[in-house]
């Protein structure tokens, strides 16, 4: 097969999203548009790909990084003006180049394959990607000929009223041959009431030179949804929602309640994991074999082991080993770290932690900046003091330690292996192994005292 380059365009501001955002930085399932598009793309053997950028030139650049080459259009000109500015990287090499549009984040792999090679089997100058819409309001018309060859693209405002009656509409994505393409723009003309130079008028000229033109009909009209407004943003992300679901579902994840669940395009789900209703599931998390997650959970770019349970909880930026239970109302911060069959129960933060195997967190507690060690017991109420108003100190608890409830742990500070901590003492200095530690004043009863306060 021939080389394979890829212009993806990316330059416009997108007033209709009324949006500081740049549109096509707009997420889908947790992905920038412009991202799907490209990871998509990479999923094919593309030698080259070029994004025109243009408002939001920065920001699209820090979000692709080295996955794509750039090309900037100072003045937005057109989509024929808009390709036009990656002559300049691929104007003189041999191939086949996709055009895309960088606001339509649901069109698959398999089909951009499915174009390329129905292009080269017809060994075409170009190649237009089209879909049969149940309403093509809007959309430039698809007009064949009587050999059923493509004759003209036709758009919506210049359409007789015979031809607003065709269903088969241009999607805006196409193939060309690279060099023809490149040679070809320098031909199209802005004569027309907005000004601008179109890419379709390529198609046109390419026909007027007796070159072989053709059409690629999706037979998923859905996936060429282009994103123009936040109605356009929700249709997207509902379709990309069900598509990821499904692959899940496919996979062995039960989900109870699709549409109270969201899982972002990034997410991997072991199977025989189960899903309750108003899960989410954002970033890169990795969810492993026979957990149970929900209902109402947040899972944000963290690791979960096998056969956990995470209940009514946030987790973010952190790690969950095998058989270890969260929540309810649990909240994992970032940077926390623990091992197989931990205990955090309801009303307990961690942040920035690591708590080893068996340590049990069990209810109405803070652990911060600490390291905890294997079977420790940390009672109801205890939080370790880790923040004297400046800066962030850590505490450390080694190995089958019992703290009891209601203790305040001052960091800096070490509780021995197999120490204890009486209920409600406030540890300022380190306690030795396998001492009890009891810093509380002892009780003095005044007897018929609160006969006065009556």
């Amino acid at each position: 097969m021939t080389n394979i380059y890829a212009v993806i365009l990316a330059a416009g501001q997108g007033t209709r999203m009324k949006s500081k955002l740049y549109k096509v930085l707009h997420p889908v399932c947790g992905k920038p548009m412009v991202q799907h598009v490209v990871d998509n793309i990479h999923s094919l053997d593309v030698e080259r790909i070029v994004t025109i950028v243009g408002h939001g030139a920065e920001m699209v650049k820090e979000q692709l990084g080295e996955k794509s080459e750039y090309a900037l259009q100072a003045e937005q000109l057109g989509t024929a003006h808009a390709v036009q500015q990656a002559e300049s990287a691929l104007g003189n090499l041999e191939g086949t180049t996709l055009v895309i549009c960088g606001d339509t984040p649901l069109i698959r792999p398999e089909t951009m394959q499915a174009l390329l090679a129905h292009h080269n089997e017809l060994n075409a100058k170009a190649t237009i990607l089209t879909a049969v819409a149940e309403n093509p309001t809007g959309y430039g018309r698809i007009i064949r000929d009587e050999a059923g060859q493509v004759a003209q693209i036709v758009e919506q405002k210049d359409a007789t009223e015979e031809q607003k009656l065709v269903t088969e509409i241009n999607t805006g994505t196409y193939c060309f041959d690279n060099k023809a393409l490149f040679e070809t723009l320098k031909l199209v003309g802005n004569d027309n009431a907005q000004g601008e130079y179109y890419l379709p008028d390529v198609i046109e000229i390419l026909q007027k030179q007796g070159e072989v033109v053709t059409a690629h009909v999706t037979p998923d009209f859905s996936e060429t949804l282009g994103v123009n407004d936040r109605v356009a943003l929700a249709e997207a992300e509902t379709l990309m929602q069900a598509r990821i679901q499904e692959l899940h579902m496919r996979n062995g994840v039960t989900i109870l309640s699709p549409g109270s669940t969201s899982i972002s395009a990034d997410a991997v789900i072991g199977r025989d994991t189960v899903l309750k209703p108003g899960v989410v599931i954002e970033g890169k998390t990795v969810i492993g074999e026979d957990c149970i997650i929900g209902p109402n959970s947040q899972i944000t770019d963290s690791t979960i082991g096998n056969a956990t349970t995470v209940k009514n909880s946030v987790v973010t930026e952190s790690k969950v080993g095998d058989h270890t239970a969260v929540g309810p109302f649990a909240h994992l911060r970032p940077q926390s770290d623990l091992g197989n069959e931990v205990k955090i129960g309801n009303f307990v933060e961690v942040k920035k932690s690591v708590l080893k195997d068996g340590a049990k967190v069990s209810h109405l507690s803070y652990i911060g900046d600490a390291k905890v060690g294997a079977n420790v017991n940390i009672g109801c109420g205890s939080i370790t003091v880790n923040y004297d108003g400046k800066n962030k100190f850590e505490t450390v608890i080694e190995d089958d330690a019992f703290i009891g409830c209601n203790s305040n742990l001052v960091a800096p500070v070490t509780v021995g292996k197999g120490a204890f901590v009486a209920a409600g003492s406030t540890i300022v200095k380190d306690v030795p192994e396998d001492a009890l530690a009891i810093a509380r004043a002892r009780q003095d009863n005044k007897l018929d005292y609160a006969k006065k306060l009556k």
